[in-house]
């Protein structure tokens, strides 16, 4: 099986998770400027098995596209044109991930100057989008 990269794409910085191969478990990744975001994501499709990228669609409580689509948008197509032949390109809601990234941390026991970083709070958001993409698709099973 091929992994799964997730994409939680920011103004600045866009944090990066990716499954196992057995498409088990999601993982932070890194987290990357997003003027370099593109390039990272396509060297590391052309290192790793990847099949499916799903880029977080931040949505209104009313399911509709927020103003941060405005630059989300552009970029999701610039991706899709240069993604390799067999690798699909998904969006997936991204609703409340960056204040459940937070709480995580807080559970997790991290102290108030890590929780500030916000390079790792863009990685636990894009790993909570991929898991809850992943737990979608073992619901329908």
């Amino acid at each position: 099986m091929a992994r799964i990269i997730c994409i939680d794409y920011g103004r600045r910085r866009c944090g990066i998770a990716v499954t196992d191969e057995l498409r088990l478990t999601a993982n932070p990744l890194a987290t990357v400027g997003a003027g370099e975001v593109l390039q990272y994501v396509l060297d590391y499709i052309a290192a790793n098995r990847v099949d499916l990228v799903i880029v977080g669609k931040p949505t209104t409580l009313r399911g509709e596209p927020s103003e941060s689509w405005t630059y989300i948008e552009p970029f999701t197509r610039a991706l899709a044109k240069r993604l390799p032949r067999g690798v699909e390109l998904k969006l997936y809601d991204e609703r409340f991930t960056s204040a459940i990234a937070h709480q995580a941390m807080i559970d997790g026991g991290l102290r108030r100057n890590a929780r500030r970083d916000k390079a790792t709070v863009d990685r636990m958001a894009a790993t909570i989008i991929l898991t809850d993409y992943l737990q979608s698709i073992y619901n329908r099973l």
